[in-house]
């Protein structure tokens, strides 16, 4: 994190001196004004340079990824972690090491807490909203497909009952794999209900239109 103080005629010349030298933008520090200067005499007698100090604000995606190493390590899960994709708005770690299976935990359920926290840990420091993917050992690839043949399944099933059928709260990314897998079935529609982290996928029988 760097941090610089620097002077000038008044605030807002000190704050456009400290811009200068760290290359950046008012959106991306924090300043802290340590004295606003004193115009003097004719602008000159007795005057005194405003002093400010300027810190960058941390970025969003080493929040994140600072975040994830201490609470891995707390969980005492050595793992290399590494950013697979990166774009203005969607990142995804890939995760490899030892205890993979403990981090995952059952059905997915320790990942996607860890993944719900650590999305908040880089949205405390963005300027829009990023969506953060853990993906351990290829988890994501796996899990993918075992969502799919999930949601096919339950489609059926709901098709036959001609009842909705309520899958387990499952992060957005998930979601959308089970929307997306079932969007060209005629038989049923999808919504999602509940609020996060607990939002889940329903899946429900089309209603039959009358004959007119």
């Amino acid at each position: 994190m760097r941090e610089i103080t620097a002077t000038g005629q008044n605030v807002d010349k000190a704050v456009e001196s400290a811009l200068a030298q760290l290359n950046t933008t008012r959106e991306c520090i924090d300043i802290n004004i340590v004295d606003e200067g004193k115009r003097g005499l004719f602008g000159i007698f007795g005057s005194r340079p405003a002093v400010v100090e300027v810190t960058m604000k941390p970025d969003a995606i080493e929040s994140a990824k600072e975040f994830l190493k201490v609470v891995l390590k707390n969980m005492e899960i050595k793992a290399n972690i590494e950013i697979a994709k990166e774009d203005e708005r969607n990142v995804v770690f890939n995760i490899s090491g030892e205890k993979m299976g403990l981090l995952i935990g059952k059905r997915g359920q320790t990942v996607n807490s860890l993944q719900y926290l650590t999305q908040l840990a880089a949205n405390r420091h963005s300027k829009h909203y990023i969506t953060i993917i853990l993906n351990p050992e290829d988890y994501r690839e796996r899990r993918k497909d075992t969502l799919i043949q999930l949601a096919e399944r339950l489609a059926s099933k709901a098709h036959h009952l001609g009842k909705p059928v309520s899958l387990e709260p499952m992060p957005n990314y998930e979601r959308k794999v089970v929307h997306t897998a079932l969007s060209n079935n005629k038989n049923i529609q999808t919504l999602s209900k509940g609020e996060e982290p607990k939002r889940y996928v329903v899946i429900e029988p089309r209603k039959k239109e009358n004959n007119k």
